[in-house]
């Protein structure tokens, strides 16, 4: 009798080992229960609005041209530029600072200055401070109005969706320094 047992201990032992060694990557995903994540509770729709300041200019830039556009380009086709700017509450770079738009913008037309922009708006105070909201889209820059959409958030924004609307309100064409204010329409739990 200890002989049978010792035996089906190895075997399910065995058996064990192989059917774990044996995993095919079918088990990687579940569904689970949204009340986990706080998707059960009514979504809030938050509006706020930031002004970005993109400074290229003088000692401090907290934009930097990563590549150049491509050789005769007129609209910055090719160029890549990476961005760490201050989100403020007014269009004065020393009214209350909200957080940093970190990202970068790409030339992605050749016959428009168009950009792909990809950031995040990482909050830095108040009720949102840990938060951010990430955007991503099309910029034609010319235009009064550009909408580009919100992907995602964390913290406060987490599963955020909506969208932005950019407006530029001061752009320096001599040293390439603007200031654009972000209404922000987000979705959220």
């Amino acid at each position: 009798m200890a002989k049978l047992i010792f035996f089906l201990a190895v075997q399910i032992i065995f058996l064990a080992a192989v059917s774990s060694a044996g995993d095919d990557g079918e088990d990687f995903a579940r569904t689970i229960d949204r009340k986990i994540l706080g998707l059960h509770k009514k979504e809030k729709l938050t509006h706020f609005k930031v002004y970005w300041h993109d400074i290229l200019s003088g000692p401090k830039p907290s934009s930097i041209r990563i590549k150049p556009p491509v050789t005769n380009s007129t609209s910055y086709f090719g160029g890549v530029t990476m961005f760490d700017n201050a989100l403020t509450a007014t269009v004065q770079i020393n009214s209350t600072l909200l957080g940093q738009g970190q990202g970068f913008y790409s030339g992605a037309a050749q016959k428009e200055f168009s950009f792909l922009v990809g950031m995040n708006f990482a909050f830095k105070t108040g009720k949102y401070n840990g938060s951010t909201i990430t955007i991503l889209g099309r910029n034609p820059v010319l235009s009064k109005v550009r909408e580009m959409p919100i992907v995602g958030g964390s913290g406060l924004f987490r599963f955020a969706r909506g969208y932005v609307e950019a407006r530029t309100k001061l752009l320096n064409l001599k040293n390439g320094d603007a200031i654009v204010e972000y209404s922000c329409y987000v979705l959220h739990y």
